[in-house]
């Protein structure tokens, strides 16, 4: 489904822009920067070619600036891992400070790392006792998929069914993109996992078209596998994306909790991957705790540090401690460590899980500004906190999403100083740094209104 336009690099001179937050004072791409994209694409097989050409130099707080003097306001938190804002100065300190000391260390104890795992789960809701570090996303997915079979087969030889949902995402290794549900990436795999099963995800557009609710929606999706050939007496967890993360779309709360009872009555594992979702980025510290559930697993990665390779699987003690040998070479790395430790601090600070609750007024008030301005184009909005989703839809089409509109609305908005993720899907994406100035969200977001305004103008 994901659009592979790919981002002019042909050099266009554009409005030049000096404020507060932002600033554009080249031709774009910058012309100089082009021979580093080129150098990094014969070298890599890395796609950076599908990215918006902008050569990062630096970033600090909610601002992005390249070596030519430009700087753009970071709509992304650069997909979601500078929760607590770019190059934060205490994090930068406690990396400095451990990397001095110690540069790798594999499993083995460190002071750092017992400081970090005390307030990692000082920081949790109480039932997640117990966590293990990894270096990846990807990681921790794998990692709890092998402890909720692990659990499963322990009452059951045949419990082995793992249930995740069609679009979900759950990393880039091959378990993770077996249980993950965007299957147009699997082709390559050749055998796939019979006991990974998927269920229609639960969009609000189809409980509307059903008249179900949510609790009712789940039974059916559980007479659905049935109805393929699963044993329900099989399923040993059921994995979810806290969110779709394309476009911000959540679960209705009653069909996570109908699933949360369905598994304590079956001995069956909740987990929720939070990857992206955690660390205060819904306006609570898990994106989950929004559907007033308690589960049993859940990976983190991204957010998780604010800035260097780290994730985990945090969980009841008595799951996690199924696999207490699985170790990960640089799984709580010490520098990770430290830096971890520095982002929780941060977020205690700065009180970030408040700012992101309080931040999504600022975001419902300027994206209903951009639907009074340009209703035609304006579709379908979601988020929580400093995370919201807006579908850009076809003109005379309400109801279809326009991938080509929204990457020309994005490329148009990096051309202003305001940088977006591309998601290929028609959607905009937006989820910066915690604690971004109010003024310099706003900011963003009314440039994004009027960069919406006028390339839609241009279309007609």
């Amino acid at each position: 489904m994901n659009n592979t336009r790919k981002f002019s690099l042909t050099p266009v001179e554009v409005p030049l822009v000096e404020t507060k937050h932002r600033r554009i004072q080249t031709a774009l791409p910058v012309p100089e920067s082009l021979d580093i994209l080129e150098r990094i694409a014969a070298h890599e097989s890395a796609d950076v070619m599908n990215q918006l050409p902008i050569v990062w130099d630096r970033a600090e707080g909610h601002q992005i600036f390249d070596a030519w003097g430009n700087a753009w306001i970071d709509t992304t938190a650069s997909i979601f891992v500078a929760n607590a804002g770019h190059c934060h100065p205490h994090i930068v300190a406690a990396i400095q400070t451990e990397a001095a000391k110690l540069s790798h260390t594999y499993s083995y104890p460190t002071e750092i790392r017992a400081r970090y795992l005390e307030k990692l789960i000082a920081a949790c809701p109480d039932y997640l006792e117990k966590a293990s570090l990894y270096s990846a996303g990807t990681e921790a997915t794998e990692r709890a998929v092998k402890l909720a079979r692990i659990h499963g087969l322990k009452s059951n030889p045949k419990r082995n069914v793992i249930v995740a949902w069609d679009g979900s995402y759950h990393g880039k290794t091959m378990g993770a993109q077996m249980v993950g549900g965007q299957h147009g990436d699997k082709e390559w795999i050749g055998y796939l996992d019979p006991n990974m099963v998927h269920l229609p995800f639960p969009f609000p557009w189809v409980l509307e078209e059903t008249g179900k609710d949510g609790a009712a929606l789940f039974r059916d999706h559980l007479k659905l596998i049935e109805g393929k050939g699963v044993d329900l007496n099989s399923i040993a967890a059921f994995i979810a994306e806290t969110y779709q993360g394309w476009g911000a779309v959540f679960y209705p709360a009653d069909y996570i909790q109908e699933m949360r009872a369905w598994t304590r009555a079956h001995d069956a594992l909740l987990i929720f991957d939070e990857i992206q979702a955690g660390f205060g980025r819904c306006g609570k510290m898990f994106a989950y705790e929004h559907y007033r559930v308690e589960p049993d697993l859940v990976c983190c990665g991204k957010g998780i540090s604010g800035s260097l390779p780290l994730s985990a699987v945090l969980g009841r003690g008595s799951v996690i401690d199924l696999d207490p040998a699985y170790t990960s070479t640089h799984g709580g790395h010490p520098i990770a460590c430290a830096a971890a430790l520095a982002n929780l601090e941060v977020f205690e600070q700065e009180n970030l899980v408040a700012e992101a609750a309080a931040k999504e007024d600022i975001f419902r008030a300027e994206i209903d500004a951009w639907a009074t301005r340009t209703p035609a184009r304006i579709g379908l909005v979601y988020g929580h906190g400093c995370l919201f989703g807006v579908f850009l839809t076809e003109r005379g089409a309400p109801g279809t999403l326009d991938p080509e509109f929204c990457d020309r609305v994005v490329e148009r908005a990096m051309q202003k100083g305001v940088f977006m993720i591309k998601t290929g899907r028609g959607t905009i994406k937006l989820g910066p740094p915690l604690n971004i100035p109010d003024d310099a969200l706003i900011e963003a977001m009314q440039v994004i209104g009027e960069t919406i305004a006028e390339v839609d103008s241009e279309n007609r």
